[in-house]
């Protein structure tokens, strides 16, 4: 009898979940996953961010600009679902459900997510750090325009890995969309 971890059983569990909510959703957006809609995707994204840390800067300006943000917020929620769908989740795809190719592309994409957030998330910290040494600025927008802008790049360092992959991914097998070439016992070794 072999002995396994709790990290191990939960890998294995985590791969039995990711695998059953990908055959949930393979055929879903079909037409959506060739890499030139993901990349229109990627792009909408990119601008959606842009726009995020732009609202959370001027936030310090006027408490309105908030509603932008939010709104922003709102619009990147389903243009996030989509890419994931049609990216097939890969970026947050458990290590068992992965080749090695695919394990080294989301690893590389992954390290290029955290290296992002380490980067975007210095200039609120040293934007909330050093602004509360000075009298005459507006702490409490200050602070709701850092804490935005963190959020914000909390945001665009989780999602990178993902855009990147869909980016970077080239357009799957059309032979995958058809139903007769799934079988319903695969990756049964897991169950």
């Amino acid at each position: 009898m072999s002995a396994t971890t709790l990290i191990d059983r939960y890998e294995d569990f985590r791969t039995r979940r990711f695998l059953r909510h990908e055959a949930q959703t393979s055929k879903w957006l079909t037409g959506w996953r060739t890499r030139s809609r993901r990349r229109a995707l990627v792009v909408v994204l990119i601008a959606l961010f842009a726009g995020l840390f732009a609202t959370a800067a001027g936030s310090y300006f006027s408490e309105t600009i908030t509603l932008a943000w939010v709104g922003l917020v709102l619009l990147f929620l389903p243009v996030w679902t989509i890419l994931q769908i049609v990216s097939s989740r890969q970026s947050d795809a458990p290590r068992l459900a992965l080749d090695e190719r695919e394990i080294a592309e989301r690893n590389s994409a992954r390290s290029i997510g955290l290296t992002a957030v380490q980067w975007l998330l210095l200039v609120p910290i040293l934007a909330l750090t050093w602004g509360t040494t000075f009298d005459g600025i507006d702490h409490r927008a200050l602070a709701y325009s850092g804490g935005t802008a963190a959020l914000t790049a909390l945001l665009l360092g989780g999602c990178l890995p993902a855009m990147i992959l869909a980016w970077s991914l080239p357009d799957p097998d059309p032979d995958d969309f058809h139903p007769e070439n799934t079988h319903p016992d695969d990756h049964q070794e897991l169950a």
